[in-house]
């Protein structure tokens, strides 16, 4: 018998409750789907570029994938210019890495993809007159990321390292990221 443990308690399926308890626990965290198979649908939050003209700059963020969602997020930038007719998308990956790419993805994208399944929450709406530089600046600090070919989940440098990085380069933003940012902090 555990010590400190009373033995009513044992004999009253005390015992198999916990072991309830803790099993539930388990299943809830590990995640039956596969990222493989997740959604990555856009999630309709991001106006259609096809019918406005307006440029836009916005930042999204949704919880990671599996059981780190519990406590974190990842964070992305989604820009479009003036007259322009699809999404730019500026994001830090961490799997690149593992596959020779830089860690930092550009590229022409629905800007408010679910995350693995994951719905993303919009973080930071610019749209219309001034914009245009707004993402000029954007732009230019993402593709002078000092950490572009490193990642780790913890402390960083990771997605939101990079979006907090931009944020602080383009303080014009005025972007604060959320709690569940972690790594948002972090500098070498």
């Amino acid at each position: 018998m555990l010590s400190g443990m009373p033995e009513r308690w044992w004999r009253s399926g005390g015992c198999r409750f916990g072991v309830v308890i803790v099993v539930a626990l388990l299943t809830c965290a590990c995640n039956s789907s596969d990222w493989r198979t997740a959604s990555r649908e856009p999630a309709g939050i991001a106006p259609d570029p096809q019918r406005i003209s307006e440029a836009v700059l916005q930042v999204y963020g949704a919880p990671a994938y599996g059981w780190r969602g519990w406590f974190a997020v990842h964070t992305w930038i989604a820009t479009k210019h003036t007259d322009e007719r699809e999404y730019t998308v500026y994001e830090v990956i961490g799997w690149r890495k593992r596959r020779g790419l830089a860690v930092v993805r550009i590229a022409r994208d629905h800007p408010d993809r679910y995350w693995f399944g994951e719905r993303p929450e919009l973080l930071l709406d610019r749209r219309g007159e001034g914009v245009d530089g707004l993402i000029e600046a954007v732009d230019s600090a993402a593709r002078s990321y000092p950490w572009a070919d490193t990642y780790r989940v913890w402390p960083g440098p990771n997605s939101n390292t990079f979006t907090a990085w931009v944020a602080q380069q383009v303080p014009e933003l005025g972007l604060e990221l959320p709690f569940t940012a972690i790594g948002k902090g972090w500098m070498d």
